[in-house]
């Protein structure tokens, strides 16, 4: 957890860099597209700020008020962050319809572009590093804000081509149509990943290759046990919760059934360390007739 704080505190800091790289390529230009490609950055300093403190949150142990910890709070904070890209693209919108109905000449163009290149040159490394380590610690926070800084490199780099076409062609139009352009992408972008912390919030269930390595550990670590079924997962940040009911012969022992249970608790932590476990234990002679979701073992 403490290198995941300091990767934390390096986005602030990389963050505040490339903020002030793009706010001085559109106060050398005027550009309205470059104007909102700085508006983004400024999300992009809350968003690492929003991130440490979920980060931090998120490794406070369970206590009596939260039993099952605290990882929803990374949730929180990538959710919060979609929205305030939604925000900075309606923002976005508003000064392109200002540019676009006034037109102003563009001052120093070839710099501007070329200081913003040097800002999305440092956002493509810090998002790379972001994204890997984020999906190795299963840190939604941090691969939110990886995510959110692969559209904003992309954005960047449009807005550079068609800038330099701007400039090319004189038609001053063009600089407010692009700004238009990348709002309407981050618009979308927000929207999905707002949509995706919302699942998480919501208790949605991991993806289906999740699902079956799940079963197949279960399989795999249950022999002398009948069946498993009501098998039903959830996310919570870096964690998945595991609950199914297990059905082993009415003759066995609660010792034996209690061993088959550890058996299968200890290979799927081994396998899948964020993996939270709970089992019912059924005889064969009161298990549902119709149960949801029957592994036969």
């Amino acid at each position: 957890m403490d290198r995941l704080i300091r990767i934390a505190l390096g986005s602030i800091g990389v963050s505040i860099v490339v903020l002030a790289l793009k706010a001085l390529a559109w106060w050398v230009t005027g550009s309205a597209a470059l104007f909102s490609d700085a508006l983004e950055s400024i999300v992009n300093v809350a968003a690492a700020v929003m991130a440490l403190g979920a980060i931090r949150l998120s490794a406070q142990p369970p206590d009596a008020n939260h039993p099952y910890g605290h990882a929803k709070a990374e949730l929180f904070a990538a959710a919060v962050e979609g929205g305030m890209i939604v925000t900075a693209a309606v923002l976005i919108l508003q000064h392109a319809w200002l540019g676009f109905a006034h037109p102003a000449p563009l001052h120093a163009p070839w710099r501007g572009i070329g200081i913003n290149a040097a800002a999305t040159l440092l956002n493509l490394a810090w998002a790379w590093f972001l994204l890997r380590q984020g999906r190795a610690a299963r840190s939604p926070a941090l691969v939110a804000e990886g995510r959110h800084l692969v559209t904003d490199v992309v954005t960047s780099a449009g807005l550079a081509v068609g800038l330099g076409l701007a400039v090319a062609t004189g038609v001053l139009r063009l600089d407010p149509l692009l700004a238009a352009l990348v709002a309407v992408y981050i618009l979308w972008a927000g929207a999905m990943l707002a949509r995706d912390s919302l699942g998480g919030l919501m208790d949605a269930a991991p993806h289906l290759e999740v699902v079956q390595r799940i079963e197949s550990l279960v399989a795999g670590h249950a022999a002398g046990a009948l069946q498993a079924h009501d098998i039903r997962t959830r996310l919570a940040g870096r964690q998945t919760f595991l609950q199914f009911h297990l059905v082993v012969p009415g003759s066995m022992t609660v010792l034996e059934a209690h061993e088959i249970c550890d058996r299968i608790e200890a290979g799927i932590s081994a396998a899948m360390p964020q993996v939270v476990t709970t089992i019912h234990l059924e005889p064969d002679g009161k298990a549902k007739a119709h149960a949801d979701g029957v592994l036969v073992l």
